[in-house]
C-alpha cells in the first residue's frame, strides 16, 4: 500500500494570443509541488497546508482550494473516504496568469490517481483537474490544466466529447516572461472572463481563425517565426489589455529588443514574448521591465522553455 505520493506540475501558458481556451503550453521552470499522504483514519477528512510560500495565502477550506476541490471529486466517484494531509508547495506566482491554480489541480489528481492505484487515463486525469478550475475561475476550463499535466503545446477539444492533440515544440522556442506587481481582484480569472464581449465581428473570428492556423502549422514545420506570426489576437486580448498597465508599451518594447511577438499570458496580468533560442532573452527582459516600469510597476522578468509536464517524483 502507497501512504504518500508527491508530484510537481510546471506553470502553463493560456491562449497564446489567438487560441482562447483552446490552446495551452507548459512551462518550466515554475512549479508547484503537491504531496498527499494517506490518514489513518476513514472520515473523509481533506486538510489543506501551505508550505513556505509568501505573499497571500491560497484556501485551505478544500471546497474554495482548486486541489481540494479535485480530491473531494475523486474521493466521491471512487468512494474513497480516507482521512488526506495536502501538503502544497506554490512555485508558481499565484493569480499571475500563469495556470497557478492549474498546477496544483493537475498535481493533485495525478497524486490521489497513484496513491489510491486508480488506473485512470491522462483524458480522465485531465477531468478531474478540471473540475478545481471552478475553484479560482467560476468555471471549468482545460487548456491550463491540460498543458501542465501534459507539458508540450496542448489543443483541447470539447466537441463531441473531450479530447487532447499534444504537439512537442520546437527546441528553439523560448519564451520570456514579465509579471507585473500589479493588484487584481480576487478570483481575477473569473473577473478577466466577465468582462469578455458576448459577440464579435465575423472578420474577426476569421483573422483569429487564420492566425490559430498558422500557428499550429508552425508547430508541425518546428518554426518559430510562423507560431509567433499566429499569436495576434483580434477577440480577448483587445479586452483584457485594458486591464494591465503598460501593455502597448511592453509589447512594442519586446519587440523593439528582438522578441518575435508578444501577447497577455492567459487572463494576464502576465506577459509572454516569443523568441527563436535564447539569444535576446536578456534584452528582451530588460525591456518588458523597462516597459512596466514606465507606467510605474515593477516586475519579475524570467526565461522559460515548454514543459515535459508533470511527474511524480516520490512515493512511500
Amino acid at each position: 500500500m502507497i501512504h504518500s505520493c508527491t508530484v510537481v506540475a510546471p506553470a502553463s501558458t493560456a491562449n497564446l494570443g489567438s487560441g482562447f481556451d483552446v490552446f495551452g503550453l507548459g512551462l518550466d521552470p515554475l512549479a508547484d509541488k503537491v504531496k498527499i499522504v494517506r490518514g489513518q483514519w476513514k472520515r473523509g477528512r481533506i486538510t489543506i497546508r501551505l508550505v513556505g510560500t509568501k505573499g497571500r495565502a491560497i484556501p485551505s477550506k478544500p471546497e474554495l482550494n482548486t486541489a481540494g476541490v479535485v480530491l473531494q471529486k475523486m474521493a466521491r466517484d471512487f468512494g474513497i473516504d480516507d482521512d488526506l494531509d495536502v501538503f502544497i508547495s506554490k512555485g508558481v506566482p499565484m493569480g499571475s496568469g500563469l495556470g497557478s491554480s492549474a498546477a496544483s489541480a493537475a498535481a493533485s489528481a495525478i497524486a490521489f490517481a497513484r496513491l489510491f492505484e486508480l488506473g485512470i487515463g491522462k483524458t480522465e486525469l485531465i477531468r478531474y483537474a478540471g473540475e478545481g478550475e471552478i475553484a479560482s475561475a467560476g468555471t471549468r476550463h482545460y487548456d491550463n490544466v491540460a498543458a501542465s499535466l501534459l507539458g508540450g503545446f496542448v489543443i483541447v477539444r470539447e466537441i463531441p466529447q473531450l479530447d487532447f492533440i499534444r504537439i512537442t515544440p520546437p527546441d528553439d522556442l523560448v519564451l520570456v516572461v514579465a509579471i507585473p506587481q500589479l493588484k487584481m481582484p480576487s478570483r481575477k480569472t473569473e473577473y478577466a472572463r466577465s468582462v469578455l464581449p458576448k459577440k464579435v465581428a465575423l472578420k474577426n473570428v476569421s483573422q483569429n481563425i487564420s492566425n490559430a492556423t498558422t500557428l499550429v502549422t508552425g508547430l508541425f514545420r518546428r518554426s518559430v517565426d510562423l507560431i509567433a506570426m499566429g499569436i495576434e489576437d483580434g477577440i480577448i486580448e483587445p479586452v483584457r489589455s485594458r486591464l494591465i498597465p503598460g501593455y502597448d508599451r511592453v509589447k512594442a518594447r519586446a519587440i523593439e529588443a528582438g522578441a518575435l511577438a508578444a501577447t497577455i499570458s492567459g487572463a494576464g496580468p502576465s506577459m509572454i514574448a516569443i523568441l527563436r533560442t535564447a539569444e535576446r532573452e536578456k534584452p528582451v527582459r530588460g525591456a518588458m521591465a523597462l516597459g512596466f516600469k514606465e507606467v510605474g510597476l515593477s516586475c519579475q522578468t524570467l526565461t522559460c522553455w515548454p514543459s515535459r509536464g508533470a511527474r511524480i517524483i516520490a512515493t512511500t
